[in-house]
């Protein structure tokens, strides 16, 4: 029998693109949840009854029935309140979405003997130093950061990644890639701005082939790929992607979130691929779904 899946906020650039690479597969069963019934024009005629809509994160009644109803085993939380946008600003939303809703679903998912697998963030860290393991103590002052440490689920088996991601979303345009399409003409790339996160479609294939096999992995890691500064980034995805900006290299601002997974790499044998195949990946998704 096939091992169900459960992706909460299937509609965002991460769930989005863990719940089109899982139904994909032939080895698991995947439900996703999405808010409004809107939200089903971003996926696949054929994909619709892979997804329930009305359900709202913020009803613990109506997430913890299609928890009891589903029985899954295993539960994605790909909700979040993300920095980018102004209601990150908003305390009280971002302590319930990002620090309680994991540690809830988490609690659902125990009951049901689920495991909960739970993304954070590289924005713990302030980003004054780089490398950074699950050994150093995070260091964000912003409510961001701290409403993602504050939700971290390290217990009872489940698992949270400290991650970074990049990727494609429906209908926005405030993620990085989404941000760099949308322009026309010259684009600051800052050389002092390091990043290793993962584009969504390799994390989901990360998810799919080192990490869902470990059926004993649990706790805190850190998922990471090679560091490489946002000026490289774009320049890569400016050729991969056929695009004609010119990226003005800036050295202006300086930050380095970048995190050292070698914890990870050593419990699930992951070595990964360069930036060219990940952003190579990353355009097959965007030539696929979103072109």
């Amino acid at each position: 029998m096939n091992k169900k899946i459960l992706i909460i906020g299937a509609n965002g650039m991460l769930g989005g693109s863990l719940f089109r690479y899982f139904t994909d597969s032939t080895m698991y069963s995947v439900i996703g949840t999405v808010r409004s019934n809107e939200a089903k024009e971003f996926f696949e005629a054929q994909q619709y009854t892979n997804i329930v809509s009305g359900i709202d994160v913020s009803n613990k009644i109506s997430l913890r029935a299609i928890i009891m109803d589903l029985q899954p085993d295993y539960i994605f939380n790909c909700v979040g309140i993300i920095k980018q946008l102004d209601s990150s600003k908003n305390h009280i939303l971002s302590i319930n979405i990002n620090s309680l809703l994991p540690h809830e679903l988490a609690a659902m998912a125990s009951e049901v003997k689920a495991k909960l697998i739970h993304f954070s963030t590289d924005c713990v860290f302030s980003g004054k130093k780089g490398g950074y393991s699950e050994n150093d103590i995070p260091d964000a002052t912003d409510i961001y950061g701290r409403s993602k440490l504050l939700g971290e689920v390290d217990y009872n088996g489940h698992l949270t990644l400290r991650t970074s991601i990049i990727g494609h979303e429906y209908h926005s345009n405030h993620s990085l890639v989404d941000w760099f399409l949308s322009q026309d003409g010259t684009v600051n790339g800052f050389s002092h701005a390091i990043f290793s996160g993962l584009p969504t479609v390799y994390l989901a294939e990360v998810l799919d082939k080192f990490i869902l096999p470990k059926q004993n992995l649990s706790g805190l890691y850190h998922l990471s790929v090679e560091p490489i500064d946002k000026y490289t980034l774009l320049t890569i995805i400016n050729d991969i992607y056929k695009r004609k900006n010119t990226i003005v290299e800036n050295k202006e601002f300086t930050i380095d979130r970048s995190l050292n997974s070698s914890n990870l790499s050593g419990e699930i044998g992951f070595k990964p691929e360069s930036w060219f195949d990940l952003i190579k990946k990353m355009h097959c998704e965007y030539v696929r779904y979103f072109k």
